[in-house]
């Protein structure tokens, strides 16, 4: 019996690997395969060997704490750490239902802290440091993204915008029978850069990725001591490479199409912020939402961009003279044409076609945080449930 239910929670991690590997790809590298930098297949072999790099290295810290110190280890029995992984596919099917990116390290968290409530086990006061992050950082990422788009982004946009040499970027030679990379003749050193500079962040996204979402898969097995952490390290990770060449191949194709609202710079700019925000977490040892902060980067990138028709000094005296916000036109972005290369100053900029409704939705923005904070909580609820009626680990 005891086999079959470890065979049964070394299934349903390898199942939350999986899930996992098939959507960090896209957002790990969605913008290098939308702007056809790498193949499908080389965006799964990077973020295969990135993310089991993150996992092995960084996400030890996060399988620590959610394996023993949000409670004590000795609740996680076998049938417990199958009960909490659970929740955590649960997540995930949530996630796909509604369309929202909920966060599988919330959730997780929120089973075990459900599981430690209902036992009389959970450490408040870790609790207290993993919520006060969960609040700290999509505040920070939004904020940081926000200055951003307001100061810095038109400037980033005219340095960026790159046009694309004719033929390949690489050609192949060969010492021998050996093929060596070499630089094509026609590519430029500004496109050289911009290309690794695209694949590196990327590589970076799935170095975070796999620090923050290996402990989500195995940190309750490692926990009961069924499996050592190295070996969850590498079912996650293996779990995460089966997804990243199957199922990411989907996530891949929305992402890189979906891109024209966000091009490519923008993506960047989010993919940077969030990926540093979570890497820092996960060194403090603390399960945090690469979904959440990038979401909100998004958010206040857009934010940012939108306000730029706008100096803070003539909205403040718009505020203190009470004018009716129907009479003041809408904030529209700055939108360079591809002759221009200056950019205007905040507040002498003529309204384009991108208007801030393009980049920033209150109301789609609301549903999704509303969401971030039901399904957690949820999974608390529905955990404490299970655990305080059904004896599935030692009081």
């Amino acid at each position: 019996m005891v086999e079959i239910l470890l065979l049964v929670g070394l299934a349903v991690a390898a199942f939350v690997g999986f899930n996992i590997g098939g959507s960090s790809t896209g957002v790990a590298f969605g913008p290098a395969v939308g702007s056809k930098t790498v193949s499908k297949g080389g965006a799964a072999g990077l973020m295969t060997a990135f993310a089991l790099l993150g996992g092995w290295t960084v996400g030890r810290n996060v399988i620590k704490t959610m394996g023993g110190e949000i409670v004590p280890s000795s609740q996680f029995t076998l049938a417990a750490s199958v009960g909490v992984l659970f929740f955590v596919g649960l997540a995930l099917l949530i996630s796909n239902l509604f369309g929202v990116p909920a966060s599988t390290s919330m959730t997780a968290v929120g089973a075990i802290a459900g599981l430690g409530a209902a036992t009389g086990t959970l450490d408040e006061g870790v609790m207290f440091e993993i919520v006060s992050a969960w609040l700290l950082a999509p505040i920070t990422a939004f904020w940081i993204c926000a200055v951003v788009g307001r100061y810095l982004y038109p400037y980033l946009d005219v340095w960026f915008h790159l046009e694309q040499s004719k033929g390949p970027l690489f050609e192949f030679n060969r010492v021998g029978s050996v093929p060596y990379p070499t630089v094509s003749a026609n590519a430029t050193a500004k496109e050289v850069t911009v290309t690794f500079l695209v694949v590196g962040i990327g590589c970076y996204m799935a170095f975070s990725a796999g620090a923050s979402n290996v402990a989500n898969a195995v940190a309750p097995l490692v926990g009961s001591g069924d499996i050592s952490g190295s070996q969850g390290v590498l079912l996650a990770g293996g779990a995460i490479a089966v997804g990243a060449f199957t199922i990411a191949r989907r996530t891949l194709d929305t992402v890189g199409n979906d891109l024209t609202d966000l091009p490519l710079l923008a993506a960047l700019i989010v993919e940077v912020v969030s990926a540093s925000l979570i890497t820092f977490l996960s060194l403090l040892g603390i399960p945090a939402s690469l979904a959440v902060s990038a979401t909100m980067c998004i958010v206040g990138l857009g934010w940012g961009r939108a306000t730029r028709t706008v100096r803070i000094s003539d909205a403040a005296a718009a505020a203190v003279r009470g004018d009716d916000g129907e009479k003041r036109s809408e904030m529209a972005v700055n939108v360079l044409p591809e002759e221009q290369d200056e950019v205007a100053k905040i507040g002498e900029e003529e309204p384009k076609t991108l208007k801030a409704r393009d980049l920033f939705d209150p109301s789609t923005t609301g549903r999704v945080i509303v969401l971030w904070i039901l399904t957690p909580s949820i999974s608390a609820l529905a955990s404490y449930l299970l655990f305080a009626f059904v004896p599935l680990s030692p009081a």
